[in-house]
């Protein structure tokens, strides 16, 4: 290993540096890979398990967000090697023979491991901090740093130093419980959350919707006890007659909104197929907004529009059917309207034609109240990377762009796991 002050230490440098050690071994951070805990399980066969320490936050968070493995942890106890749990700790600490790292573990669930010296993690102690660290870590570590001082000086310093953390013994009712809620709901793969980060600052899937705005595709279903009366009794039954309630070019029509939203979708989004409805660029979320704020004022105004004149329209529509159906019924009145009127007239035909439409009639408030526009946004997920074709959907639906140095990113964030567990296969 490199003499070097700043240096990097992964699973693997941490494994070497623990199979190379000839005495006593301390480790502590949040969790432990299965490689270094291997190791320590190793050596403790080597040298006995007593001169061994090891400290972690054993928690079920810790697991999750990818800083070790449960099952490291009880590989190590089944060796017979002491673990005990210090709450919230989240820096690294390794010595072996006197001499040490600090160090940032790596969270997999964020990023991979590094390798190569590509990221520099990890500084060399001096023995005096080794000793300090040591002596303030817990009881036991304070025991070996007092026993390898050589000398009376830096006894009495160890030994005036206090402990800053609490360790306590693993309790395994806690550890069993940690171990059966990660069994029944698995952490995520981290090369893949981390493969979907790749993406997140990029995109989000967008749905548009305008609803409640399109009066004009309301179809009124004309009552059955109108739209029979003439007809065949073959027909009968089979007939489903439906009229549209307001002419489409009416004042009350929704078109233009259903236009603008149409170019805001076509202009600020791009669809990447059935299977992954549309995208848009979160650069872009800024300039979206405003332009559905416009489209928002405009569906305010469109509604006061609607109030303004939608019962004279709909008075319209009902006069129309009226003027319409009356005459057939004048000449074919059902036995209903003898039975009502006896010898029905044609006002009391009238009258009972706009009784039963009205019925049928929407109310004005429910037509009105029930518009607004609905944006739903979805990050990218874990499923959306999975399908085969994402990725090439995204490179057909921004041409103009080059995602060479994302699709890199998406690659390497995966790298190093996908080694691992082909490894770990082997």
């Amino acid at each position: 290993m490199s003499e070097s002050f700043f240096i990097q230490l992964n699973s693997e440098e941490l494994a070497l540096l623990i199979e190379n050690a000839q005495g006593h071994v301390c480790y502590a951070a949040p969790g432990i890979q299965m490689k270094p805990a291997q190791a320590l399980i190793d050596l403790a066969g080597r040298l006995g398990p007593d001169l061994l320490l090891v400290f972690l936050d054993v928690d079920e968070n810790v697991i999750r967000m990818g800083y070790g493995e449960v099952e490291a942890i009880e590989a190590m106890q089944e060796a017979g090697i002491r673990v005990e749990h210090i709450a919230g700790l989240r820096s690294g600490l390794i010595v072996t023979d006197g001499k040490g790292f600090s160090y940032t573990p790596t969270a997999l669930f964020l990023e991979r491991e590094a390798r190569g010296n590509e990221a520099l993690n990890a500084m060399r102690l001096t023995s005096d901090q080794v000793a300090e660290a040591m002596a303030r870590l817990s009881p036991a570590s304070k025991s070996i740093a007092l026993a390898q001082a050589d000398t009376s000086e830096k006894k009495q310093t160890i030994q005036d130093a206090t402990s800053e953390t609490k360790p306590e013994p693993v309790d395994q009712n806690v550890l069993s419980n940690i171990s059966a809620k990660l069994k029944a709901a698995p952490p995520a793969q981290f090369d893949v959350a981390r493969q979907v980060r790749v993406f997140q600052p990029h995109f989000q899937y967008i749905e548009l919707t305008l609803t409640g705005a399109a009066i004009q595709r309301h179809k009124l279903a004309i009552p059955k006890s109108i739209q029979n009366i003439g007809s065949e009794k073959e027909l009968e039954g089979r007939l489903k007659t439906t009229f549209d309630l307001i002419d489409k070019d009416a004042s009350v029509s929704s078109t233009a909104l259903d236009r603008e939203l149409r170019e805001i979708r076509h202009n600020f989004t791009r669809s990447l197929g059935k299977k992954h409805g549309r995208i848009i660029r979160k650069a872009t979320l800024p300039k979206l907004e405003e332009r559905l704020n416009e489209l928002r004022v405009k569906i305010t105004e469109h509604q006061k529009t609607v109030k303004e004149n939608l019962e004279a329209t709909l008075s319209k529509s009902k006069f129309l059917m009226v003027a319409y159906y009356l005459p057939i019924v004048v000449q074919y009145p059902p036995d209903e309207l003898y039975g009502l009127f006896g010898n029905p007239s044609e006002s009391d035909i009238r009258d009972w034609l706009e009784g039963m439409l009205s019925k049928a009639f929407p109310k004005l408030d429910d037509l009105v109240n029930n518009m607004k526009l609905e944006v739903n946004y979805k990050d990218v997920t874990f499923a959306t990377l999975n399908r085969d074709d994402f990725l090439e959907s995204i490179k057909s639906a921004y041409p103009e762009l080059n995602w060479e140095k994302t699709y890199e990113e998406f690659q390497a964030a995966g790298e190093f796991v996908d080694a691992e567990s082909s490894e770990d296969r082997a």
